[in-house]
């Protein structure tokens, strides 16, 4: 088996507690031929002396500019032919770039493949983060397969594809992967497998955890607006269809009350019977709490971004297709 130079990207911003775990692990993939490139995009903690100290390459974005430039500087100044994009707070399991990189050489059709997390967090701060690790653990787990949309945090993209494709939108902070997987999806496949994994260190901090969930999902609404244009439709996997549940789920919040003790005879499915598999009963009942939080930080956020997207033109234009992919998809090719 032949092994390609693969680059990892690791864009970086500020997260030094973290960043020392994720280089340790990329030092200890079994993959034979990595460079690994830090991309500090003007932290203001010590990530730049870290990154040195653990022999990483680093290159500094000029001014602050979010994760889709710090990933588009790494890629200009990568020589491998695979790129392997990780944040900074993900520590990645040692064979995730190999099976990364055998995944991409079976099925030329596939232009990326995203990793999962393990359910459990990278650096333990807080139940709150016990919780984001669940939830997005169960997330991913159930959208694993082809899918329309991508997954930075642990990502393998053919160096060929990502210059064919463009980059990341450097005017998108926070929706730049879905921006990205939206113009990727025209013309390959993307794939999320649970042989590529890490570990994440999620927020721990109630406030960053509830602005990040309400922006992104009012970011979202013009995409998916817009979705009938692309593959797929509003296929994207259980994220998007979260966006349109989550005012539904909050009218079930007060099913206890109505039902009484009958209500504990309602049998555990899905997520919650995930948690309880894993956690036990007193873990889900404080996922339970957590997660009607976050709910209700959802819906609001749907309604925020159709009322915009209903009032500004701007705003219905933030996905305008500025990196526009022509041309026959290359499944339909092969």
């Amino acid at each position: 088996m032949s092994h390609p130079l693969v680059s990892v990207i690791v864009p970086n911003y500020n997260y030094a507690r973290a960043l020392h775990l994720c280089l340790d692990s990329l030092r200890a993939q079994t993959y034979p031929h990595l460079e690994i490139i830090v991309v500090d995009d003007c932290s203001t903690d010590d990530s730049v002396a870290v990154a040195e100290a653990h022999g990483a390459r680093v290159v500094r974005t000029p001014r602050n500019g979010g994760p889709a430039a710090a990933r588009n500087l790494g890629a200009a100044t990568a020589a491998g032919e695979i790129l392997f994009f990780i944040d900074s707070d993900v520590a990645a399991n040692p064979d995730a770039v190999a099976n990364a990189v055998e995944l991409l050489a079976a099925d030329l059709t596939i232009g990326a493949v995203c990793g999962n997390y393990d359910p459990v967090p990278l650096i333990r701060d807080s139940l709150l983060e016990e919780y984001r690790c669940l939830q997005q653990s169960y997330w991913l787990i159930a959208d694993e397969g082809p899918i329309m949309t991508l997954y930075t945090a642990l990502l393998a993209v053919p160096a060929r594809v990502f210059t064919e494709i463009g980059p990341f939108n450097p005017r998108l902070r926070e929706t730049e992967n879905a921006d990205y997987g939206m113009r990727l999806a025209q013309r390959y496949r993307i794939l999320l497998s649970p042989r590529v994994r890490g570990v994440h260190d999620h927020d721990h901090e109630l406030g960053v955890l509830v602005r990040k969930v309400f922006t992104r999902t009012a970011l979202h609404i013009p995409m998916y607006a817009r979705k009938p244009e692309f593959p797929g439709g509003l296929s994207s996997g259980p994220r998007a269809w979260v966006s349109i549940a989550a005012p539904l789920a909050l009218l079930t919040a007060a099913l206890p009350l109505l039902l009484g003790p009958a209500y504990l005879l309602v049998p555990l499915a899905g997520m919650y019977g995930f948690v309880l598999r894993r956690r036990g009963l007193p873990s889900l009942l404080g996922f339970a709490g957590l997660h009607f939080l976050v709910n209700v930080t959802i819906t609001a956020g749907v309604a925020t971004g159709a009322a915009q997207w209903l009032l500004s033109r701007t705003f219905r234009q933030l996905y305008d297709a500025s990196f526009p992919v022509e041309g026959t998809p290359r499944w339909e090719s092969a």
